[in-house]
């Protein structure tokens, strides 16, 4: 999906150690009695940024938002947005708006009655108000459906209504709590490219909660991996997917295999790991801060494996090993293979279907060779 342009002008204002965040946390904590929600974290979020927060239930995604909003009280840290201390400012003076995940659409008044309520009670004029009104019917591509009752609408309709009504008073920084949850799948895959569009159009900061990793992927210009409380990892989708920091983070982004195995190996350019699960040694061909039997943690992606029913030629003490296909699930676009080593191990693989109705593909209780690159996975040691 392309991102903001504007970022991409910039070059990745996170990447340049000079740029001044818009969003600024420090050492922000939320406790509830005895319970921390949100421990120590501290965050930047550049303007025009569309950031995704991600974790599971209860990893403290949706105070932090609430403390952003000025719904909940750090109990201690600050708050600045776009250079103005916000710790204990109220919500109502905040440049900041926030759109819930229940879409909260009075049911008594039309779409853009919705729309302009905000700008009503701020007394703006009404010509003002009704051409704001007809620019966000536009923008969120509901023109024509002003007189209807949220009832009226479909689910995505209701999201783009709630969504512009959050956005009617122009808000600096906008919230978003699991936008996109109320839709079915492939409504939400299409509302997240909408979502995008409008963010890019704007230049408004959006910062997105939300539990769905594949929404997160497809949203963000970055990810803060959240869990109990704290940011277990920030960075790019591409880093946080291929560049996992911890066992926690590679597990929780998409599918992956994780083995255990001890470093036989320690050299400035490579590494080799040897794995009892795997039946073979890991040949990683870059260094890694680590020593000489040290026991750790190897993961790779599904997709990084690659299947075959003759041995590789060339592997002969690394990156290959052996087992028996278990199950397979056809998908459309790729099979997912899951393959049992003599170990008892299983793994699984990804395939891209490329073929209509391949006859010589590889089927069920087929002996089959596993290989992998050497740069494939990824060490981890925590």
């Amino acid at each position: 999906m392309v991102k903001n342009p504007q970022l991409a002008i910039d070059t990745r204002p996170w990447r340049d150690p000079t740029a001044t965040p818009f969003v600024r946390l420090r050492n922000v904590t939320k406790k509830f009695g005895d319970i921390f929600a949100v421990s120590d974290v501290s965050l930047d979020i550049y303007k025009s940024e569309l950031f995704c927060l991600l974790g599971g239930s209860g990893s403290g995604k949706s105070t932090l938002l609430r403390m952003l909003a000025g719904f909940e009280q750090p109990t201690a840290g600050t708050i600045e947005i776009d250079g103005q201390d916000m710790t204990h400012v109220p919500p109502y003076n905040r440049p900041v708006n926030m759109m819930f995940q229940s879409y909260a659409l009075f049911p008594h008044m039309n779409v853009e009655q919705n729309i302009a309520y905000g700008l009503k009670r701020d007394g703006l004029p009404r010509a003002e108000i009704a051409e704001r009104v007809a620019e966000l019917l536009t923008l969120v591509k509901l023109q024509g459906y002003g007189a209807r009752k949220p009832h009226q609408l479909s689910g995505g309709q209701r999201q783009r209504v709630a969504l512009a009504r959050a956005l009617a008073k122009r808000p600096k920084l906008l919230l978003l709590d699991e936008p996109l949850g109320a839709l079915d799948k492939k409504l939400r895959e299409e509302t997240q490219f909408e979502l995008v569009k409008i963010q890019e159009t704007l230049g408004v900061t959006f910062i997105v909660v939300t539990h769905d990793q594949e929404e997160a992927m497809s949203l963000a210009t970055r990810i803060g991996v959240m869990d109990q409380g704290e940011i277990a990892m920030i960075g790019e989708p591409t880093d946080i997917y291929e560049f996992p920091n911890s066992k926690f983070v590679a597990g929780f982004i998409g599918s992956v295999n994780m083995v255990e195995g001890v470093v036989t190996e320690d050299e400035p350019g490579h590494i080799r790991i040897r794995s009892e699960e795997l039946g073979c040694d890991i040949y990683v061909g870059h260094g890694v801060d680590c020593a000489p039997d040290q026991r750790l943690s190897w993961a790779i992606r599904p997709e990084k494996l690659a299947l075959s029913r003759e041995r590789p030629a060339g592997l002969f003490d690394a990156n290959v090993t052996q087992g028996t296909v278990e199950e397979i699930s056809y998908l459309g676009d790729v099979s997912v293979y899951q393959v049992l080593l003599a170990s008892g191990k299983r793994l699984r693989v990804t395939q891209t279907n490329t073929m209509r109705g391949n006859p010589d593909a590889i089927t069920w209780d087929e002996a089959v060779y596993l290989t992998w690159g050497d740069s494939a996975g990824s060490v981890l040691t925590v």
